[in-house]
């Protein structure tokens, strides 16, 4: 039986993990992770699961090698399926081999479970191939950890060459390099944190790239690939042309509503940052949602302004002696999304306005009798009255209740320290509630520019005196990407 996994974790993008590499996450009783595996692939780990950051940075390794394998060996024979998540591929410039020769020795099943290494990510995420008919039919990979040791009149000729850890030391590997005969014009690049959304790129020819990698204030962790091949990179550069590139957008939702959303953010090119400021939590008093739901055949309509109150409502439903059979009223959605939340329940949706916000739904109700109707409006304890307010001068006779309530997380404070130690390009915020909490968590001094899905949640981050960079409109997060888009399209354009 395998005990320990020696995982490639891959360039940077957590979509490059394998699917073998996720598998053994999703088994692993212990994992031991490096500096360059990116931290979202421990969302794969079971809950509880022991996770220990050991270091590998350069110049800070928090364990030695020798600390690592002991704690791989002390686990595993403890019975422990461990995982060793390490950035790029175990076996090349990794120190996988004298990882597995320790586990060899100590009598340890293992397995190595390959990764994509950094030269494959940033060939694909740069548009620079490693190989061309037309260019090179041969690549060599080379540490720039001891520039000493290596043979550079051998290597230097290679047609293309990689050089791993050597971004300290280009000036001098350019220096052998160019004395051994490479060309001084010969095209480079060095890549940071490549395939990330905060891909930085630096090209110049050789004799010029250590002086641009110093003005551009590179610092490691960096690729440097040096050949013919690069100069395709104006041509094929289909990462870093994606219409959101290099923009750090933070995501307000709540915890686990939010992965769709920062999904299409990604594939647009941005570097999402997840600060969940609301936390879902049924209602401090469930017994008017209990009454209204015993009560449900003397209801006409039942009225949904979010996901969160079908969630609620059909959680409490569940509970109660009834089901779905008990709700004959007609149903309203305010929009898309809460539409789509209720039709997967398998339920017809009679009504949902043109707009996602509480004047659309009173408008939509205005063409729609409900003069003596009874209306049920499961929501969140706090809300805009305008709903309530309006169906009652249409004649509806209303009745709220609570079906959720919403509180700031309690780390949420703490993880504002961390979040925004770099700043961020956009705040999303998708709720009146999300501005007010995010105030309450983050204060005004880690504002940046705020997007907001619609009127209501504009209007509540003027009366906090921050004036809305960007609205959706309609008001969904898919028109939110769309104007975030077009206003960075507008800026780029303009800063030309």
């Amino acid at each position: 039986m395998t005990l320990v996994y020696l995982v490639g974790a891959g360039p940077g993008d957590p979509g490059l993990l394998t699917l073998k590499g996720r598998a053994a996450i999703e088994r692993a009783d212990s994992i031991l992770f490096d500096h360059l595996a990116n931290e979202a692939l421990l969302d794969h780990a079971r809950p509880g699961v022991e996770r220990v950051y050991v270091g590998k940075k350069k110049s800070a390794h928090t364990y030695s090698q020798a600390e690592i394998a002991a704690m791989m060996i002390e686990r595993a024979r403890a019975g422990k399926v461990v995982v060793r998540l390490k950035g790029g591929d175990p076996f090349i410039f990794g120190r996988g081999g004298e990882e597995a020769e320790a586990l060899a020795d100590a009598r340890i099943d293992f397995e190595v479970v390959p990764g994509v290494t950094a030269p494959l990510g940033i060939a694909a995420y740069s548009g620079i191939p490693l190989t061309h008919r037309d260019h090179t039919s041969a690549v060599t990979f080379v540490t720039g950890h001891d520039v000493a040791r290596i043979d550079w009149t051998r290597v230097g000729m290679s047609e293309t060459l990689v050089v791993y850890m050597g971004l300290s030391v280009i000036g001098e590997i350019s220096e052998k390099l160019i004395a051994a005969g490479r060309d001084p014009m010969t095209p480079a690049v060095a890549v940071r944190w490549g395939t990330r959304p905060e891909q930085q790129t630096v090209a110049a020819p050789l004799r010029d790239l250590a002086a641009a990698v110093a003005t551009a204030r590179m610092k490691p962790p960096a690729t440097v690939i040096i050949g013919e091949v690069v100069r395709l990179r104006e041509k094929l550069n289909w990462f870093e042309r994606l219409p959101l590139s290099g923009q750090r957008i933070v995501i307000t939702r709540a915890e686990g509503q939010a992965e769709e959303f920062a999904a299409k953010l990604r594939a647009a090119g941005a570097e999402t940052v997840e600060f969940p400021v609301i936390s879902i939590l049924p209602p401090a008093d469930p017994g008017p949602l209990v009454r209204a739901i015993r009560n449900l055949a003397d209801y006409d309509w039942v009225v949904f302004t979010s996901v969160n109150a079908v969630r609620f409502f059909v959680d409490a439903l569940d509970r109660s002696h009834a089901d779905l059979r008990s709700l004959r009223a007609r149903i309203c959605a305010i929009g898309p999304a809460t539409r789509t939340a209720i039709e997967r329940l398998h339920l017809n949706v009679a009504l949902t306005p043109a707009q996602a916000v509480g004047e659309g739904l009173v408008s939509a109700f205005a063409s729609t009798p409900i003069a003596g109707q009874r209306v049920l409006l499961p929501r969140a304890a706090v809300a805009r009255d305008i709903i309530p307010i309006e169906l009652g001068r249409l004649g509806a006779k209303v009745d709220i209740v609570d079906a959720y309530r919403n509180e700031v997380p309690q780390d949420a404070a703490e993880r504002a320290n961390e979040i925004f130690s770099r700043p961020a390009d956009w705040i999303t915020f998708t709720s009146s509630s999300t501005v007010k909490n995010f105030l309450a968590a983050a204060g005004h001094d880690r504002m940046s520019r705020a997007a907001s899905i619609g009127p209501a949640t504009s209007e509540t981050l003027r009366k906090h005196g921050i004036e809305p960079a960007l609205e959706a409109d309609p008001h969904t997060t898919d028109a939110l990407i769309e104007a975030i888009v077009r206003r960075v399209a507008e800026t780029k354009a303009a800063s030309r």
